[in-house]
């Protein structure tokens, strides 16, 4: 069973599953989870090889859709669920390989494609991490500005690194081995015709247009809504913005 976070209690709302990206986990989602459980349930899960979640050689999104609806069993059987990137495509899946545990659906930042972009070098930039000259977190940010030179990505590693046992959180060498996967999506014939938003950043280029046919393809009813300003990490640069959009779909009525 995956490590979860729970945020406030169940109400006559059904619940809401938040799922994180690539390299990230439940906590990363304090605020926004906290905030939205003010009148429902929420919960936030650490995905398989993340967090404190179990390590798997695995690393597929049927697995972990799998993984996902296993969560949703306990919590009632039924939930809306919004993920985020690589978490947004293990949302879509679930939603696409068990329709009846989602209600709505809001995939943000990420469409049913494979990319091209790797994210492996983020692998060899943790790897690079001297751990045992880790005493505090400044030291391992000042580790990682050597190969990655953005400071948010900086501080959003370190957010899986365990000070006390010197080890990432993160099971590196299955997603390195799995990365083909992440980048990817299955080939599917489901459809899944519930209300589903796709959230982007208004600046980011992970969903475009071309896409659409691919996305109303699976997903017949699908909408479509930017935040301006936000790039792809869309809730961490724009939370309120961002909490403000999952709040009005999951009001819609229908």
């Amino acid at each position: 069973m995956l490590n979860t976070i729970t945020h406030g209690s169940a109400t006559d709302q059904l619940p809401l599953v938040i799922v994180h990206g690539l390299y990230g986990s439940a906590r990363n989602w304090g605020v926004i989870a906290k905030r939205l459980s003010e009148d429902r349930l929420v919960v936030a899960v650490d995905l398989r090889n993340h967090g404190d979640s179990p390590w798997t050689d695995s690393h597929s999104y049927p697995d972990m859709a799998a993984d996902l609806a296993g969560v949703v069993a306990t919590i009632g059987g039924r939930a809306n669920v919004v993920g985020h990137s690589m978490g947004g495509k293990a949302a879509m899946m679930l939603a696409l390989g068990y329709p009846d545990t989602v209600d709505r659906l809001i995939v943000a930042d990420i469409a049913p494609v494979r990319y091209s972009h790797s994210q492996v070098q983020f692998i060899h930039a943790m790897r690079s991490v001297d751990l045992k000259r880790v005493e505090k977190r400044s030291d391992a940010l000042a580790q990682l500005a050597l190969t990655v030179p953005d400071p948010t990505l900086q501080s959003f590693f370190t957010q899986s690194l365990d000070l006390k046992d010197k080890r990432w959180k993160l099971n590196l060498d299955t997603l390195e081995a799995e990365m083909p996967k992440v980048l990817g999506f299955p080939e599917v014939s489901a459809t899944f015709d519930r209300p589903t938003l796709f959230l982007s950043g208004g600046d980011s280029d992970y969903v475009t247009p071309e896409y659409r046919p691919q996305i109303r393809g699976m997903f017949p009813t699908a909408r479509f809504a930017r935040i301006p300003g936000a790039g792809h990490w869309l809730h961490a640069e724009k939370p309120r913005e961002f909490e403000a959009a999952v709040r009005a779909f999951l009001a819609l009525p229908g």
